[in-house]
Order: structure tokens, then C-alpha cells, then sequence
């Protein structure tokens, strides 16, 4: 704990600690909330052993208080490795290692391998926000971390970041718009690409449909146990299937399913009369509820609509997540993953759709590619002016990397999408 002028910052080791309601009160008032920051799905990944010591994630939450009222707060996870951040440095932790330095243990504020963007400092106030930081530098310095390193922030995280001196590091994501006054049906969004991706789509769910698979779509509490245990079962498949053991266990999607099953949805591929394969779409429902709540409990009885006409400006968004499949069918991923979550968005009127991090074959299937932003602060004074550099070089490859794929937009030229 420690006390500077008018409010008591306090460093805490487990979201046990910390008041749910508060930090979500907090958590919702951001211009950016996502339900990876939420404190069920942060208590989740901690009780569930996903996120914790010995998994290489350590967290620690910082809160600042004035007169015990909660005005900023966030978690950071000190880590013995570079594994599940999705913003890659091994290349400064192998510059580390060849000049005989370590480059662990670092902090990094980020939700554990979620790469999606949203706010990481929250806080009702810039001037807050800066305060934050700046602890979260100080408590960094006295216990001789490495570095800290602020992954898939906000604009308004990015404000206070850049203000405190981190570096800026670019990234690029694959994400769908559904622009106002948005689409009317899927056909009527095929209808806005060029002849050959709106062709190509066709032809790949055709090939799903003609192999005889159809789609269930089950949300929130419709999603049974049963369910959530056949999803697991496809996602630690295709893990395994790739070497490695997944992220996440059993245990932390039973947390999921009782604790804010308001931002799941499922979407289960059957084939003669059995399921085979299963998406899992995360969205950001809690949000929007607690919008048009003005930040209070959640109202679990209003229909859509009720929720649209109550709630604030938070945007719709929806968050491809995981997957996995029992038999081999071709296009099927394409379906479950892109043009089934994609349908479910224009019929339910969300404007985004983000497909995770990383591929360019995402672009055919109008995912267009968005800057994604990252900050980083090394302790190493001859190293922070080492990746400054790097960096500098690097934001110019990112520039150029968008303008191509840009050129190669899969909508019609006169689409103003």
C-alpha cells in the first residue's frame, strides 16, 4: 500500500481481494469494456489454475482509492516467460540472453491469452489513468523487473501509456464491420464484395451444406452443460492435435457458464443426426446490459430490443475465440468460424465482429485489417533505446503491410464499407 496526496494505491495478489461490483462498475464506465476484463473471467482464470504462479502468470491488482471509493484500477501478471501474450518478443528476449542478461521476469497488463484490444487502465480520468502508470513503473522499478509491457490497449490507455514515456508497438488484426445502416441479411452483405470473394463464399458453404452439416446457434443459458462439454471436448482436441495442451481447462468454462453466460454463444455443427464440430463466440452483452443499468446489476429478463433502447453507446461487438471439430469437412472451418458467427451478428445488429489475432486469410472473407497497439517500457536503458529503434523501423513495415492489404479489399469499389 502506498499513499500519495489525496488517494491509497494498493497492490493486491488475487481478484479475490478485490470488490466484483466495484471493479466492474469501473470496468463498464471505460469507452472501451471487453468480458475478458471482467471480474468473473479474471477470478475465473485465477481459481481455475489457468492464470496463476504456477502457470507462469502472477497477478497483481493495483487500486486506486479516494476516501475507499475505487477511481483506477488494473491487473498486471508478472511472468516467467513469453508464452500466451500474442504480441511477440522473443527475438528481445534472445538479444537478452546473448549479451548474458535475463529478460524474466517482466510485468505485463494484459488478460491472458485474450488478444483482444480493450481497456487495460481503468479509470474515470486521464489524469488517473497517468497516476496508474506511473505506480505501476515505480512498483516495477523496486522489484527489479525487466520491463512492463501493456498489450492490445485502448486509445484511451495508449493516451496515459504514451504520456509516461512507454513505447508504441503496432500490430495488425483481421476485424469485420457492419456499418449503419447495416446489413439487412447475409445475402445482402455478399451482395457488397467483388464477383470472385462473393463466389468464393458461396461455393464454401455450399460445400458444408452438400456434406450434410447443419448449424445449431445456442446462447447464454441455452448452452447446457452437455454442450459446454462437447465444445471442450472439440477445442482441447484440436489443441492436442497442434502440440500443445490448451489455455483453458474444463473447470474455467463451467465458471463461464454460471457466472456471465450472458456473453457466450455456441454455434454446434450436426451431421447425421450427431454434433461434429463447435465455434464458441464471446460478446460483450454485459456491457451493454450494464449500460442501460447505468453500471448497476444486470437485467437478465429484457429481450434485445429493451436492451438497444436502454442502454448506452457500446458498440455491439462479438469475439471469435475457439474452435474445434471431430471429422474433417471441407470449408467447415470457414463456416463455424467466419460465416455462421458473421450471419448471427447482422440478425442480431452487431457492428463488429473481431476474428482474433494473426491471418491474411481472413481478408477474403471481409475481415479488414485493423491497427492494434501495444506499449513497452524496459528497464535496460541501452536496451529501451535499442527497441526504440526496432520499433521505429518497424511501425514503417506496419504502414506499408496495411496499404497492401487494403488494395486488396474483397468489397466493390463503390462499397463504402
Amino acid at each position: 500500500m502506498s499513499e500519495s496526496n489525496d488517494y491509497v494505491i494498493r497492490v493486491l495478489d488475487s481478484p479475490l481481494q478485490v470488490d466484483a461490483q466495484a471493479w466492474d462498475a469501473l470496468l463498464f464506465a471505460q469507452s472501451q469494456p471487453t468480458p475478458f476484463m471482467r471480474h468473473a473471467f479474471l477470478s475465473a482464470l485465477h481459481t481455475t489454475g489457468c492464470a496463476t504462479t504456477a502457470t507462469g502468470w502472477t497477478p497483481k491488482f493495483f487500486l486506486l482509492e479516494r476516501q475507499g471509493v475505487l477511481q483506477a484500477g488494473c491487473v498486471i501478471y508478472i511472468k516467467s516467460h513469453s508464452q500466451g501474450e500474442f504480441v511477440f518478443d522473443w527475438g528481445w528476449a534472445r538479444a537478452y540472453h546473448q549479451h548474458g542478461l535475463s529478460y524474466h521476469p517482466k510485468a505485463v497488463c494484459a488478460v491472458p491469452f485474450i488478444p483482444v484490444p480493450g481497456s487495460r487502465l481503468l479509470a474515470h480520468s486521464l489524469a488517473d489513468r497517468v497516476v496508474l502508470v506511473n505506480s505501476l513503473l515505480d512498483w516495477c522499478a523496486a522489484n527489479q523487473l525487466t520491463g512492463l509491457h501493456a498489450l492490445f490497449a485502448s486509445d484511451d490507455d495508449v493516451q496515459a501509456l504514451t504520456q509516461a514515456g512507454l513505447l508504441l508497438r503496432h500490430t495488425i488484426q483481421f476485424h469485420w464491420s457492419n456499418q449503419q445502416p447495416g446489413y439487412t441479411s447475409f445475402e445482402n452483405f455478399l451482395a457488397s464484395l467483388s464477383h470472385d470473394k462473393r463466389k468464393k463464399i458461396r461455393q464454401e458453404r455450399r460445400k458444408v451444406a452438400d456434406a450434410g452439416v447443419t448449424f445449431r446457434v445456442l446462447e447464454g443459458t441455452a448452452i447446457t452443460p452437455a454442450d459446454w462439454d462437447f465444445f471442450y471436448h472439440c477445442y482441447e482436441r484440436t489443441y492436442l492435435e497442434h502440440g500443445n495442451p490448451p489455455y483453458f481447462n474444463r473447470a474455467f468454462y463451467r465458471h463461464m457458464a454460471s457466472d456471465m453466460p450472458e456473453d457466450w454463444v455456441l454455434f454446434i455443427a450436426d451431421r447425421k443426426g450427431r454434433p461434429i464440430a463447435a465455434s464458441l463466440l464471446a460478446i460483450n452483452a454485459s456491457s451493454i446490459r450494464a449500460g442501460g443499468q447505468n453500471g448497476s446489476k444486470f437485467s437478465t429478463d429484457q429481450d434485445d430490443a429493451a436492451v438497444a433502447a436502454t442502454s448506452n453507446s457500446t458498440e455491439r461487438v462479438a469475439y471469435g475465440r475457439y474452435w474445434g471439430a471431430l471429422e474433417r469437412v471441407d470449408c467447415l472451418h470457414f463456416e463455424a468460424c467466419y460465416y455462421q458467427p458473421l450471419q448471427w451478428c447482422i440478425e442480431h445488429g452487431y457492428q463488429r465482429f473481431e476474428g482474433g489475432a494473426q491471418g491474411e486469410h481472413k481478408l477474403a472473407r471481409a475481415l479488414l485489417p485493423v491497427t492494434t497497439t501495444s506499449a513497452h517500457w524496459l528497464a535496460h536503458p541501452q536496451f529501451f533505446a535499442a527497441v526504440d529503434n526496432f520499433l521505429t523501423q518497424e511501425r514503417e513495415g506496419i504502414g506499408e503491410y496495411v496499404d497492401e492489404l487494403v488494395r486488396h479489399s474483397p468489397f466493390k469499389a463503390d462499397a463504402a464499407r
